[in-house]
């Protein structure tokens, strides 16, 4: 039996994102470990229904005294370091998102402890780690030869399995104290109403031919109907036609939607690396060569143009 943390992410309304259940039901393995919530400027009490659906037995609320964690991510990189020595962690899982892939880097520093990031899949009882390498073409299954590491999930790349348990809150004050070297001074938000790609079950995204800014009006209109996620390709981001925040690919989002809709996208293997693990994928092309029909699950030989207004139309109409 092995204590396991789950550093857990949480939405700007205080919920748990629904990305940390698959963590949780990988951090479970085949049973018999206890597993712990880690919790940073986050309200356990309003979190603990959400968790211990998904067999999270100890939610640790972390705080500094006389220290606002949220002011630094040093700072919360050494309180999650104490709590995993408090509560003698054995393996740290977090969700391999722009803010874990920081903070577990700086804790696994702290630590000095091996960090293998963007895993799908995980073998607990043997210590081995599953990850894409080269761009996705190939998996590559790493055996982690210490009794504790850390280690970060892709959204949505591992199915989340309810098992329900009674969930005990343990608040947790880190012995630390901040010494200023980094402070956060302001957080600029997006669109708030915008669906988080990370967190989508579905998503439909456009590359160059979309042609403007403008015309992602198209999308969006989908996406509303769709409670979809909108995305981008690089080669559309470039191009001043999409914000980097909606890019997908190798050097975007790494995404695991069940559907994912792939607009004037040619499938490129830098923009595959990036959603290969999606469900669902539907491809949009009006060149019947393009590499995409090759990757897909379901193809439509067309112009974006007139075949995604046709799909929101269809979508409406029931």
């Amino acid at each position: 039996m092995a204590n396991i943390g789950v550093l857990i992410e949480t939405t700007d309304k205080g919920d748990v994102k629904k990305a940390n259940f698959g963590v949780m039901t990988a951090a479970r393995g085949n049973g018999g470990n206890t597993v712990f919530g880690l919790l940073i400027g986050a309200d356990a009490a309003a979190c603990k229904d959400a968790v211990q659906a998904y067999g999270v037995q100890k939610l640790v609320p972390i705080s500094a005294a006389g220290a606002d964690l949220s002011s630094s991510p040093d700072l919360q990189a050494k309180a999650l370091a104490e709590a995993v020595k408090n509560f003698d962690i054995n393996v740290l899982f977090g969700l391999s998102s722009s803010t874990g892939k920081d903070l577990l880097a700086r804790t696994a520093a702290i630590l000095n402890l091996p960090l293998v990031l963007d895993c799908v899949g995980v073998n607990l009882a043997e210590n081995i780690a599953t990850k894409f390498h080269f761009a996705g073409k190939t998996f590559a299954k790493i055996k982690i030869k210490a009794e504790r590491w850390i280690c970060g999930i892709r959204p949505n790349s591992m199915e989340a399995k309810p098992a329900a348990c009674e969930t005990e809150i343990l608040s947790y004050a880190a012995p630390v104290h901040d010494t200023g070297r980094m402070k956060i001074r302001e957080v600029k938000k997006g669109d708030s109403d915008r669906i988080e790609l990370t967190e989508a079950d579905i998503i439909i995204s456009a590359g160059r031919p979309i042609g403007s800014a403008e015309n992602f009006k198209i999308l969006h209109d989908c996406a509303k109907v769709l409670g979809a996620a909108v995305g981008a390709s690089r080669a559309a981001v470039d191009a001043g036609f999409a914000p980097y925040e909606m890019q997908v690919g190798q050097t975007g989002k790494t995404v695991s939607p069940k559907v994912y809709i792939a607009c004037g996208i040619s499938g490129a293997v830098q923009h595959f690396a990036g959603m290969k693990t999606s469900k669902t994928i539907v491809a949009i092309n009006k060149d019947p060569e393009s590499p995409i029909f090759g990757k897909c699950d379901y193809g439509i030989v067309g112009d974006l143009f007139e075949v995604v207004p046709e799909l929101t139309d269809a979508l409406k109409r029931g």
